[in-house]
């Protein structure tokens, strides 16, 4: 196999190694920015809380009080309190479920069922690294594997073509 073919598909498996190892680097930084907005969620609701609780009334007492009110303003502030409880509640039960995950399947269910808008803001924030974990590893050896291998391969199996209608021509 040619040199210029190895040394090329060296340089882009090194590249595919690269690309490869940005999955687990996201998800290292969604799951940053998960529990980043799971704590401001928590302090939002904590301050409602003790809010309700110096008025007399329990979360899901206020939320109703507030959902009821004819004042459209204070009516969609009760609205809005309930979707964020309802969004803690879902983005603490992803953070655990993630967690209690193996390295790869992490990346899987934050691509399954992450939340669109932390996903969002880390991609807006992203900045690539190399991730020098267990899973940033391997994923950078697998990408790296793939684009070499790969290359390699499809490079071997153009030069068995050409060899064999070279040998077609010869024949005729």
């Amino acid at each position: 196999m040619s040199r210029i073919v190895r040394i090329v598909a060296f340089g882009l498996g090194l590249l595919g190694g690269v690309a490869a190892s940005q999955g687990p680097e996201y998800g290292q930084q969604y799951r940053q920015r998960l529990g980043g907005t799971i704590d401001e969620l928590t302090r939002v609701i904590a301050r409602f809380d003790a809010d309700a609780a110096a008025n007399g009334e329990t979360q899901e007492g206020a939320i109703a009080r507030l959902r009821s009110n004819p004042d459209d303003l204070v009516s969609r502030q009760g609205i809005a309190m309930q979707g964020n409880v309802e969004r803690l509640g879902r983005l603490q039960t992803h953070r655990e479920t993630m967690m209690q995950a193996g390295p790869f399947a992490r990346i899987a269910l934050m691509a399954r069922d992450g939340d669109r808008d932390v996903m969002e803001a880390t991609f807006r924030d992203f900045e690539p690294a190399m991730p020098v974990t267990e899973e940033g590893l391997l994923a950078t050896a697998i990408g790296f594997l793939a684009v070499w291998g790969g290359i390699l391969l499809l490079a071997g199996f153009l030069r068995s073509l050409r060899r064999s209608r070279t040998r077609s021509a010869a024949r005729a």
